[in-house]
């Protein structure tokens, strides 16, 4: 290819892209921004409710002797493909996923060759496309020998590859181009054979061109926790380590009430030698303690046990023979999961379905000795600690390193799907995922969403003030009058919330009735009027706003006043 056919080349795609640009300019222009599908923002108040339920978390998990992880957003997507499972809807379906580079022209020049369906019977309208595969091979190249791609043996052998490829194309269109010997057709059909097969290959090597790490915004927290375990050695330190997280999961689902795209947890992990089932109780009991500290009315503990390694492939197998028997009275999901996973085809939720479900093989008569004792010793826990609870033989985890203990709590407000918090033990996660064989885990995590929902559906959620108040409310409108008297107010604002109340001081002078107008529609409990007067006589002019009653009193008493007011 010559010079003068690479500079046109380059000359037409920049003149494309300055057209992109300005399309781009115009749309972004006219539009009105907002929040994408699938997530919101948490406003005043509510803000305020969420605050109260994770500040609740962190002292109630602090007094059975947990801590604080804090976890990156992001993870390699190999980490959440080996702990999630590769046929897990979530891998499958929902994951955000990226790669993580810099060659964002690279990409986007791959992303237009395998897009873009070329038409291979007119060699002039194909040059074109030709020439993207000589500048994305160029570039390939550069970012190779800069550094800025990984050098990888596929990469490498992709920039290997496609020289001879475009080789073969380019002489396909010189035969083409010669007038003597074959007839115009003859030569046409001889190069779309020639460039077609050329053409299948290219898009191969594109289409496997790896620009940087794989990346996935995290659909869960547990698999992250496990890797900081193992990353830092923790598996060394004495005792069971345990660690509670709270913070965004992102997973592409359909939207619904509670449920989100980008959703929040709070969860919590045991992890070390011991697989006692106290430690189990002593979780769910946790679990519990921190409901009742948010007085969260109707909550059900549900449990079973899923066995281990030893018994469930057996009860597997028993199941997928008895659901092939009734495999065509199944929808398209549950048949799909009889080969891949027969355990998921117990969490189905289809009203037709759930006759079947009840006549199957049931778990718990499928249990070893020691998965029996086991969990007959759980219950014997819970009963140590009275802690109710129901048994749920549909309770089931598909993956292979989950055993033994599941447990699920539910709440009212959450329509058909109502389970608010999920957990269980997972003895096989910290060896899958490259620690040590004998470290063992439990834990669970609660959708904060869905719990938030569930506390205000049932009329415990309610926070009171109005936009931008704090938990407790408003209890403070400073209104003051004249220059001297801001003077004294920026004061008295600043010792009053040294104490702990929550004050509004207006930033300019207003007059009387707007100001104490504004101070109601803020829900302030009380409206402090400081003017000339005021100051004059070294007392402050106290409002309560629910009634109207109005008193004078010195600053010493106004915080004795405020207090009891509070308390009340």
């Amino acid at each position: 290819m010559s010079e003068h056919d690479r500079e046109k080349a380059r000359a037409i795609g920049e003149s494309h892209r300055r057209h992109d640009e300005k399309k781009l300019a115009t749309i972004l222009k006219s539009r009105q921004f907002q929040a994408i599908k699938g997530v919101r923002d948490i406003l005043p108040p509510e803000s305020a409710l969420w605050n109260r339920v994770e500040q609740a978390a962190r002292e109630v998990f602090g007094t059975f002797g947990f801590a604080e992880i804090r976890l990156p957003i992001f993870e390699q997507t190999e980490l959440f493909a080996r702990s999630i499972g590769l046929e897990s809807d979530v891998v499958a379906k929902e994951m955000y996923e990226f790669e993580d580079h810099a060659s964002k022209e690279l990409a986007a020049l791959r992303t237009l060759l395998l897009a873009e369906e070329p038409t291979i019977d007119d060699p002039q309208f194909f040059w074109s496309y030709e020439m993207k595969v000589t500048d994305f091979k160029e570039r390939l190249k550069m970012g190779l020998d800069r550094g800025e791609i990984p050098k990888t043996p596929e990469n490498e052998r992709v920039c290997e590859a496609l020289g001879p490829l475009l080789d073969s194309i380019a002489f396909a269109r010189q035969e083409y181009e010669k007038t003597s010997g074959q007839s115009h057709a003859a030569r046409l059909e001889l190069y779309v054979k020639q460039v077609r097969n050329s053409l299948s290959e290219v898009r191969t090597q594109v289409t496997v061109t790896h620009l940087g790490d794989d990346i996935t915004l995290r659909p869960e927290a547990t698999a992250s926790v496990v890797r900081a375990y193992i990353e830092h050695g923790m598996q060394n330190l004495p005792g069971n380590v345990k660690l509670y997280y709270m913070g965004p999961m992102f997973r592409r689902e359909r939207p619904q009430k509670g449920r989100y795209r980008q959703f929040y947890q709070i969860g919590a992990e045991v992890l070390g030698s011991s697989d006692a089932p106290g430690i189990d109780a002593e979780v769910i009991e946790m679990l519990l303690a921190f409901f009742e500290r948010l007085k969260l009315k109707g909550a059900v503990l549900h449990i079973n046990s899923i066995g281990d390694k030893n018994c469930r492939p057996a009860y597997v197998e028993r199941l997928r023979a008895e659901l092939q028997k009734v495999r065509e009275q199944l929808g398209a999901d549950s048949q799909r999961r009889i080969e891949t996973n027969p355990l998921r085809v117990l969490d189905s939720k289809l009203e037709h379905e759930q006759a079947i479900i009840e006549k199957l093989p049931r778990i718990a008569d499928h249990l070893c000795a020691e998965c029996r004792a086991h969990y007959d010793e759980v219950k014997r826990q819970l009963g140590l600690r009275g802690i109710a609870y129901q048994e749920n033989w549909r309770l089931v985890r598909g993956l292979d390193y989950y055993m033994r203990t599941t447990f699920e709590i539910t709440a009212p407000g959450l329509g058909s799907q109502n389970a608010v918090c999920g957990g269980g033990r997972y003895d096989g996660l910290v060896e899958l995922l490259g620690g040590p064989a004998t470290t063992k885990g439990i834990g669970f995590a609660i959708g904060t969403d869905r719990l938030v929902l569930s506390l205000q559906e049932s009329g415990v959620g309610e926070v009171s003030g109005g936009p931008a108040r704090s938990a407790g409310g408003l209890d403070v409108y400073l209104a003051w009058f004249g220059a001297a008297a801001q003077t004294a107010a920026v004061g008295l604002a600043r010792r009053l919330r040294d104490a702990g109340f929550v004050v509004e001081l207006p930033a300019v002078e207003m007059k009387f009735g707007k100001s104490l107008g504004l101070a109601d529609r803020l829900k302030a409990r009380h409206a402090v009027i400081l003017g000339e007067d005021e100051l004059a006589a070294g007392v402050v002019a106290v409002k309560r706003l629910a009634d109207g009653t109005q008193q004078k009193l010195a600053e010493q008493d106004l915080f004795s006043y405020l207090r009891a007011a509070r308390d009340f």
